[in-house]
């Protein structure tokens, strides 16, 4: 890959560039380092509203960026029971810390099975290059 991205274990990983990170029976989801660094500096966060109830592949929330806006979308199926509402003050938090301080929200997840069709971290590594793959192809 042309460009390095953090790809942390023990996270599962959306083909829309979102991770969850379980908890017991919730889900705490950001989006990826590849988001972050295609989007580059972060400057507004659109989060849902708590007790939203999700389906997988839903829009979620929306990030905007000097680079251009991300629709984050559901990984999983669940209701929102809280944001992050550091990322209302502080968007930067996702170019920062994507896998810590600029997690988007929390949910309780309604179908657990639903994990076995996000990638773990070596498959996402592999998505990333094919991806990386064929951006080159296009330039």
């Amino acid at each position: 890959m042309s460009v390095s991205y953090e790809v942390p274990g023990g996270l599962h990983y959306s083909r829309n560039h979102e991770w969850v990170r379980m908890r017991g029976r919730h889900a705490i989801m950001g989006v990826t380092d590849y988001v972050q660094k295609k989007l580059r500096e972060i400057l507004y966060v659109e989060l849902p509203n708590t007790n939203t109830k999700l389906t997988r592949g839903q829009h979620v929330a929306t990030i905007e960026s000097v680079g251009g806006s991300h629709e984050v979308r559901a990984p999983i199926t669940g209701k929102v029971v809280e944001v992050n509402a550091k990322l209302i003050d502080s968007p930067e938090l996702i170019n920062e810390f994507p896998y810590e301080d600029g997690w988007l929200c929390r949910i309780e997840v309604s179908d657990p099975t639903e994990l076995e069709d996000l990638m773990q971290p070596d498959e996402y590594t592999r998505y990333l290059e094919e991806l990386e793959l064929e951006a080159g192809e296009t330039e």
